[in-house]
């Protein structure tokens, strides 16, 4: 795990003059201190002519050689590479007995770029992990890169006049704009859609400048040349039928394969490896599958000191049960206020989840303790764990309604005062699918948006990020395309964005054992009526996993991680957030009139505003720091006394 950063000149060195290139090779330097916390055991730099690679590195595999930037078929390629390959040994056990392949390191990173060179660029579909990298073909002058299937690692880039640069956190390319010829400016698209949905959804960032690479998809780049991407992942749920106890048993025992496999090659690591371990199953059933390779395993939770709103208990409960050594870590209010600005600058892009706050604070304690950490992301949206998930079988009967009638169903329910019993219910059962479900998280309403934003553009829907992958789906069964949307949406744009910028803050690095192509083949083939009942969510999961979690964790209620803001915004953190709003210059883009108002009315208890402050306190402290300037928090250096 670790941070890279590429620039590809729009000219070679002849071409531009020794001031122009040394100005490069300082805003290089520069950019990769912005992202050092991904990699503080080492950096390294190279350059061939107009190509410039950076690396920050945290060792983890091959600790004492695999350094980058590396080359490799006698200085013909050059790779930079973030993350882990789990099934490296496999490939490069078939690339020597095929090719009779040459390696100088043990790690992952040179089996990368030997694939490449001798399979070509559909290898990267055979690579199983999270990663993202650079390869430079110095005889074919072409970057090859990459990003893996879920989106687990990040990969930023930003094209103008003077070239193109990538990076592991776009912080690090607002550093080079200079030399790219770029003006970084706020995308007002993407702050209307981040208020919609509590995330910037890919491709875009709240920058109009930077872009993402998509996640499962491959480009190939020439200097001074235009970007070109393929799509190599295209995950499909296409359900397999269950007629009998014995099919089901078969999915059953497939699903718990999958999921020891992957975890056995999770826990690949020359350091120590440990896990994050909640009250849920998730969590759960990677610590238990994790403690069957390393019986002196450690699991961390994290929680408030508040009723309803911790999983210690259950937790310490499920630790004790599969006999790990647990360690505990709340988190108070005013801590997370203290924290939230210096988060907010690793976050690079405002996330209006309050779940990252308590897991920044774990991580930080995780980190004295080990150097890699498995979690149970990717569960829900692969098994179909989200309790809206449940959402189609309630609103079966409004689907045999004609549309017309389903019309006036709706403008009837505009009618219903705010808090009548049924009114929700009618007003979704009146929408298609693709109208009502945004994915997990809808913070502001239309309506809502249009008082609140100086400028709201009517062109802009969140069916605009949505749509394609409904588009996609358009023949699966109704979870599936909610699952299918979460994916391209939430996953990659909140649960997986958090989750590598919060945990790499702390030169941590985190492993989700869920997201593995090979644990996703089954997961795609589970039938709806295995997936959500009318009691329960994620049930073939919950089958599958009865003889390796605890019988009180099995089938427990999730609680999707809750923070209490809705009471702190009430008392601890009311003045402290209406500071924020009063003293941020966002005038010309947030009407803080109504934002004082949503305030006073939560306050009161006239309307539960937390999730809508919340977001709009995040997207203030970024302004201030990423637009502004006006807010520098103090960013540690990474330091870790123990020697891990």
């Amino acid at each position: 795990m670790c941070g890279l950063l590429g620039l590809i000149c729009s000219s070679s060195e002849k071409d531009a003059g020794a001031a122009a290139f040394q100005a490069a090779n300082d805003a290089v330097a520069g950019a990769l201190r912005c992202q050092r916390h991904r990699g503080p055991d080492e950096s390294g730099t190279w350059r061939d002519g107009g190509v410039i690679f950076g690396f920050n590195r945290l060792s983890i595999i091959d600790v004492e050689h695999a350094h980058q930037p590396l080359a490799y078929a006698d200085g013909r390629y050059t790779i930079i590479g973030n993350g882990e390959v789990y099934n490296y040994l496999e490939l490069r056990a078939e690339l020597i007995e095929q090719h009779g392949a040459k390696f100088s390191t043990d790690g992952d990173i040179e089996t990368i770029v030997a694939a490449y060179h001798y399979w070509g660029p559909s290898m990267i579909s055979r690579l199983r992990g999270m990663f993202a990298f650079l390869i430079w073909d110095k005889q074919e002058q072409v970057v090859f890169g990459g990003r893996d299937p879920f989106g687990i690692k990040p990969l930023y880039y930003a094209a103008g006049p003077g070239g193109v640069a990538f990076s592991s956190e776009k912080k690090s390319l607002l550093n080079l704009a200079g030399p790219l010829g770029l003006k970084p400016d706020l995308d007002r698209t993407a702050l209307q859609q981040y208020l919609t949905l509590q995330y910037v959804p890919e491709p875009a960032t709240m920058h109009n400048v930077v872009r993402r690479i998509e996640s499962g998809t491959s480009f190939t780049l020439t200097p001074g040349g235009q970007l070109t991407t393929h799509r190599y992942f295209n995950p499909a749920f296409s359900s397999r039928p269950v007629h009998t106890e014995g099919d089901a048993h078969k999915l059953y025992q497939e699903i718990a394969d999958s999921l020891r496999d992957s975890v056995a090659k999770h826990m690949r690591a020359d350091v120590t490896v440990g896990a994050f371990l909640s009250g849920g199953i998730d969590s759960t059933a990677i610590a238990a599958l994790a403690k069957e390779h390393n019986p002196d395993l450690i699991t961390f939770t994290t929680g408030f000191q508040r009723n309803g709103y911790s999983e210690i208990d259950v937790a310490a409960e499920s630790a004790a049960a599969i006999g790990v050594k647990h360690v505990v870590r709340t988190v108070t209010a005013q801590e997370m206020m203290d924290a939230l600005p210096l988060i907010t600058w690793y976050l690079d892009d405002p996330v209006a989840d309050p779940a990252l706050v308590p897991l920044w604070f774990i991580a930080r304690e995780a980190r004295q303790h080990v150097k890699v950490v498995l979690s149970g992301e990717g569960a829900d949206e692969l098994f179909g764990g989200y309790t809206i998930y449940r959402e189609p079988l309630s609103l079966a009967p409004f689907e045999k309604v004609p549309g017309s009638v389903r019309k006036v169903m709706g403008r009837v329910s505009t009618k219903i005062p705010h808090g009548v019993r049924g009114k929700d219910l009618l007003r979704r059962g009146a929408l298609t699918l693709e109208q009502r479900y945004y994915g997990n998280a809808r913070i502001f309403m239309d309506e809502q948006l249009r008082e609140v934003l100086r400028t709201y553009n009517t062109g802009v829907s969140h069916m605009d990020v949505t749509g394609p992958w409904y588009r996609e789906s358009q023949r699966w069964d109704p979870v599936a395309r909610m699952q299918h949307v979460d994916l391209f949406t939430w996953l990659r744009g909140d649960i997986l964005a958090k989750a590598d910028k919060v945990t790499m803050a702390n030169s941590l690095e985190l492993r989700v054992p869920f997201l593995d192509p090979e644990v996703f083949k089954i997961a795609s083939q589970i039938p709806q009526e295995q997936k959500i009942t009318r009691e329960t969510t994620k049930y073939a999961l919950r089958r599958a996993l009865r003889d390796i979690i605890p019988a009180h964790v099995l089938n427990r209620r999730k609680l999707g991680f809750p923070v209490p803001i809705r009471h702190w915004l009430k008392d601890e953190m009311f003045d402290w957030a209406v500071d924020i709003i009063q003293q941020s210059p966002t005038d010309q883009l947030i009407d803080k009139r109504v934002a004082l108002r949503y305030m006073e009315e939560h306050r009161s208890g006239v309307m539960d505003h937390s999730r809508r402050i919340w977001a709009l306190l995040v997207f203030m402290l970024w302004h201030g720091i990423f637009i502004e300037g006006r807010i520098v928090p103090a960013v540690p250096e990474p330091h870790y006394p123990v020697k891990l």
